[in-house]
């Protein structure tokens, strides 16, 4: 089995990459477990959220230039991250994902827990503002589903009040919502958005719209709860219910995560990748200092062999990097990793500073290609949160670094094809 690229990681940065070189006529496989972070997303889009001392970041362009010198972002460089900007909303676009916000100023997000956080992007239909200080929403309604409680409408209305914002809040109930509720595992965000479809779009829109006016409410609040497989049913519940409606993110999982996993990998799919779901890469082969092939649980002793690899695994969440008592190790192929190597800095006793674990990643090039043993691996770039320099929870980077990353790693391969492909040229040799 063999293939231009093969990619370890079906989650976002994977799936961008496979998409960029798919699309430049390559043959490509990705090797995906299953879960990626995409579940646990909000439904937006981090580029630079906050500064060192945890300041809300207005312009993330202008927070990227004030990141350290071995910050991925750094490294990238910010000529380059200005000609990736404009590539990602298009390429969600064409996997039918439609974003909204610019890379100029962060606009702001309303979370499950009723904060405002700065975002970058976010996916249509989602509670979102310009001022956190005055959100000009008026009167809200806040609807839960009746027995959901992945949804914390009192918090939501308590952290609104702080604004000014007086709230309602009342419980919507539907019968086919309603067999959900016999087992607590079932009412999950995920499990009520597949049977919120067809018909019942219509019904439970008609609720809305007719709580809305009951309550005199200015704009109405609901969970994301509406379209896992398109943004079909999320655009048809905003059309159909007579009223200011907006989406608040649930708890994981998330809906609007696991669309666009789905979208992504459909796309993937179309222009002909290989995506092997449930099966994970246990091994490579080296030779020299290029790896030539991957095994994977699933497919035994049949190898994928590859011209160029693209290690897209992640960090410690899903297993891309692991730690025991005294190191932090890549356990795929035992890389290089950029770790603290006194082992009571990895954290800190205060749970909400900066832990310093959260940076550690695998070492490489300024082309992200890999170490291991000291010596770079030159078929195996890194994309992703498995890059080392960076503290994505702490900063609000991570989708940023994984997106551009995945794009630029795209990019330096396609590059380095047409560099061998001109080098190979007839004329030079008759």
């Amino acid at each position: 089995m063999r293939y231009d690229t093969v990619i370890i990681g079906g989650g976002l940065a994977g799936l961008t990459a496979g998409i960029e070189l798919l699309k430049r006529g390559q043959k490509i496989a990705a090797v995906s477990t299953g879960q990626s972070a995409l579940h646990f997303n909000s439904g937006s889009l981090d580029l630079m959220g906050r500064s060192k001392t945890g300041r809300d970041i207005i312009n993330p362009l202008q927070g990227i230039m004030s990141v350290g010198e071995q910050h991925p972002y750094a490294r990238l460089g910010f000529p380059r991250i200005q000609r990736l900007l404009p590539r990602i909303k298009p390429l969600f676009e064409e996997a039918g994902i439609t974003l909204n916000g610019t890379a100029d100023r962060n606009h702001f997000r309303l979370t499950p827990l009723g904060m405002f956080k700065p975002a970058w992007l976010t996916m249509a239909g989602l509670a979102t503002t310009d001022n956190p200080d005055n959100p000009g929403w008026g009167r809200c309604l806040i609807i839960n589903i009746a027995g959901f409680i992945d949804y914390y409408p009192q918090f939501l209305a308590n952290g609104l009040a702080k604004t000014g914002i007086e709230c309602d809040i009342r419980n919507l109930s539907h019968p086919a919502i309603e067999y959900l509720r016999k087992s607590s595992t079932e009412m999950r965000a995920t499990n009520i958005a597949r049977v919120i479809r067809g018909e019942v779009i219509d019904q439970i829109a008609k609720s809305v719209s007719k709580m809305a006016k009951e309550s005199g409410a200015d704009t109405v609040l609901m969970p994301s709860v509406v379209g896992v497989f398109s943004e079909t049913p999320l655009r048809r519940m905003l059309e159909l219910a007579q009223c200011n409606l907006k989406f608040v993110g649930t708890m994981p999982m998330s809906v609007s995560g696991m669309r666009t996993q789905m979208c992504l990998r459909r796309l993937f799919e179309h222009l002909g990748g290989t995506y092997l779901l449930g099966d994970s890469v246990r091994c490579g082969k080296f030779s020299g200092n290029r790896l030539t092939e991957v095994y994977t649980t699933n497919l035994g002793d049949m190898p994928l062999q590859a011209e160029t690899f693209i290690l897209a695994s992640g960090s410690f969440i899903s297993h891309g990097l692991e730690a025991d008592p005294e190191h932090v190790y890549e356990p795929l192929f035992g890389l290089d990793v950029d770790a603290d190597s006194n082992r009571p800095q990895w954290s800190h006793m205060n749970i909400y500073t900066s832990q310093q674990y959260m940076s550690f990643g695998v070492r490489t090039d300024d082309r992200f290609r890999v170490s291991r043993n000291g010596q770079t691996v030159s078929n195996l770039f890194a994309a992703g949160s498995i890059l080392s320099g960076s503290n994505a929870v702490k900063e609000e980077s991570g989708a940023g670094i994984t997106l551009l990353t995945a794009l630029n790693a795209a990019d330096t391969i396609c590059n380095c094809n047409e560099t061998k492909t001109q080098k190979l040229q007839p004329s030079e040799y008759y």
